[in-house]
């Protein structure tokens, strides 16, 4: 029987469609420029963010480690939310590569940072203080339930960034996710943003790959920096062809992935013992909780049990889970999770 795994739509596979792609791709040397696959790679992703240029990188931690970077000097400050990717799981790196002070706000349930913390946060113009130069957002927003952030919001915090002279970048890793969540365009949540990282590994599928977007004066530097870190990729057009495909294909399907993670949602709190984070699943992400008046066991025996019945799930605290519904889950997996879930409480 095939393992139904939930951990993370990282664990995506590419599509038969994209492993063609990458086999006929037309490939050059990108670090000279000269990768006609990565260039309409890049192109593509530019224009479907609204921006005027693109940058391939290996990674959504790479993207975001070099954006900021792009935008900052050492011993400036940005700020974020304390639940941020950037924050939590990037090793530090703005800090460790660039010297880049961070300020973190509290992330409110719904992913937003309250515009007055920002506000309040953004430093005078004092010798004492390390300079303000940018403002970081996730949309969706991982840690709080893959929750997506409003037009609005995003034009709000863009607002504040534009009449102090900082700028703002946004975490779009899941943006097309947020994207479907709101039914708008993805370019409308990143318009009035100064740069946009987003991920094709994700629940686009591709093998690797995300991808910075901004104005041309930004990817340059952006592509010095990219270089520094060693994400000079050559004949990367093997990988950007499944990068590609994803933008041509993907993106419109992922309401579907949307819709299974609330069908698995409702299933799922039914049992006794199992509480759903409120307002989950936003997009294609649920958070629950054991009851501990109905369940003994903690997260990770229950994850063991799920395991020997081939479902694999996240395990986020001792008695807290997140599911991620992707691509490769399909409603006959959906059931055998519920099923998997009733009876590992019964064990």
């Amino acid at each position: 029987m095939s393992i139904v795994d939930l951990r993370s739509d990282t664990l995506t596979q590419p599509t038969p469609a994209m492993r063609q792609a990458m086999a006929e791709a037309d490939v050059g040397d990108d670090v000279y420029g000269e990768d006609p696959t990565v260039n309409r790679l890049q192109e593509i992703s530019a224009a479907k963010m609204g921006k005027e240029a693109g940058l391939f990188v290996a990674s959504g931690t790479m993207g975001n480690l070099v954006a900021i970077l792009a935008h900052c000097d050492r011993g400036d400050e940005v700020i974020l939310g304390n639940l941020a990717h950037s924050f939590l799981h990037e090793a530090g790196g703005i800090s460790a590569m660039g010297s880049v002070h961070s300020c973190q706000i509290p992330n409110r349930p719904d992913g937003t940072l309250k515009l007055d913390d920002i506000q309040a946060a953004i430093r005078p113009d004092d010798a004492h203080f390390p300079i303000t130069r940018l403002i970081v957002l996730e949309n969706t927003h991982n840690r709080c339930g893959g929750v997506p952030l409003s037009v609005e919001y995003t034009h709000a915090v863009a607002k504040i960034a534009q009449e102090q002279n900082i700028r703002l970048h946004l975490d779009g890793a899941r943006i097309f996710n947020a994207a479907a969540a709101l039914g708008v365009d993805a370019k409308d949540l990143v318009d009035r943003a100064d740069s946009v990282t987003f991920c094709l590994s994700k629940g686009l599928c591709a093998p690797v790959g995300s991808v910075i977007c901004g104005s041309r004066p930004f990817i340059t530097r952006a592509h010095r920096i990219r270089k520094q870190l060693g994400g000079g990729m050559r004949q990367a057009g093997i990988l950007a062809a499944a990068g590609i495909v994803a933008l041509e294909s993907m993106v419109d399907r992922l309401t579907e992935d949307h819709a299974r993670a609330s069908r698995l949602a409702r299933s799922l709190e039914k049992i006794p013992g199992i509480t759903l984070d409120p307002g989950t699943p936003y997009t294609n992400m649920l958070y629950l909780s054991l009851d501990e008046d109905f369940v003994s066991l903690t997260g990770t025996q229950v994850a063991e049990l799920l395991d020997e019945m081939d479902i694999k799930v996240g395990v986020v605290s001792e008695r807290r889970f997140r599911l991620v519904t992707h691509y490769w889950i399909d409603d006959a997996d959906v059931e055998r999770t519920v099923d998997a879930f009733s009876k590992a409480f019964l064990m």
